[in-house]
């Protein structure tokens, strides 16, 4: 199929809508993203306030480790909590992440069932300070935060890892979204490079479509054999709202957002993304393209959420 060659002529590709790295860079990522913006979005703790001030659910913070000798108070700031994450607060791509799912006998319980003593939790610390993870290799802070329990719809299709539902949101409109579930091969992360599968969704229902796995067409997880196709997403038009309300927070006019869903708390904003990866496209089986030249070719989008939400529906 065309989805999986990546050698298909580019006058087909065009006729699909599809849209490469170079045009996404050229016609909307440098007319739409104003750089001195892109740090409220690269820095999750930046985006995490900003989020809060404007009454978007997020993750609780519990803690932010800034400095080296504030390592050593690790045990005071975790003691009241049993499973929590720690990621880099300019890391990307799913990289220094590490989710803590219980404790052990004075030992940490990861997320792919190893153990990890108080050393090694404070050396993954030290390396997210120093830089390993973070844009550009420079020094960073790590954020410990909540640990997303998410909903029991994605029991039968997720592997050890919390799936989250990335949206490309232009001008302030949701255009395309899929959901991403973390696989073995993943290690838990819900990042399709690292090999996590990508599913598409109808925007107009928010029911789940077709799923890709490594450039491979699926309809069932490669771990948990359940379906992928057909699932209705929960609180779908609250989705909706919150990535096209992600725009009025960050100013950027090309975002993709990632919303996770909560059992008890419902949706949560995770992130957002000013430089979104493209292929949304080949979860969706559907180019993005002819989406953005409609939202493109509107002199004003609607400043209220359910007006851009239906305008969202209208473009399925």
């Amino acid at each position: 199929m065309i989805w999986n060659n990546l050698f298909a002529p580019s006058n087909r590709l065009r006729e699909l809508g599809i849209m490469g790295m170079n045009q996404r860079n050229a016609d909307f990522i440098l007319p739409y993203n104003p750089r001195r913006n892109f740090p409220l979005v690269d820095d999750k703790r930046r985006t995490k306030e900003l989020a809060l001030a404007a009454c978007i659910a997020v993750p609780e913070l519990y803690a932010v480790i800034e400095i080296e000798h504030q390592i050593d108070a690790l045990p005071q700031l975790l003691a009241p909590y049993e499973e929590f994450v720690v990621k880099p607060s300019h890391g990307s791509g799913g990289e220094g992440i590490l989710v803590v799912t219980g404790k052990v006998n004075g030992r940490y319980r990861r997320a792919n069932g190893l153990l990890e003593d108080e050393d090694e939790l404070k050396y993954h610390i030290s390396n997210i300070l120093s830089g390993m993870y973070s844009l550009g290799g420079l020094p960073d802070c790590a954020l410990i935060e909540y640990r997303v329990d998410f909903d029991p719809i994605f029991d039968g299709i997720s592997y050890r890892g919390v799936p989250d539902i990335r949206t490309i949101v232009f001008r302030g409109v949701p255009v395309l979204a899929m959901i991403r579930l973390p696989t073995r091969f993943s290690d838990g992360k819900a990042n399709l490079h690292q090999g996590a599968v990508g599913v598409g969704i109808d925007m107009a229902s928010g029911h789940t479509t077709s799923g890709v796995w490594h450039n491979d067409n699926i309809d069932h997880h490669p771990d948990t054999g359940g379906t992928i196709a057909g699932l209705g997403i929960p609180h779908w038009d609250q989705i909706l709202g919150l990535t096209a309300r992600c725009y009025d927070l960050a100013g950027l006019g090309y975002i993709g957002v990632d919303i996770v869903l909560d059992r008890t708390l419902g949706p949560l904003m995770l992130e957002i993304n000013a430089r979104p990866g493209l292929s949304i496209q080949i979860a969706n089986r559907q180019g993005l393209l002819p989406r953005l030249r409609r939202i493109q070719a509107i002199k004003e989008i609607p400043s209220s959420i359910e007006e851009r939400i239906a305008l969202a529906k209208s473009l399925a």
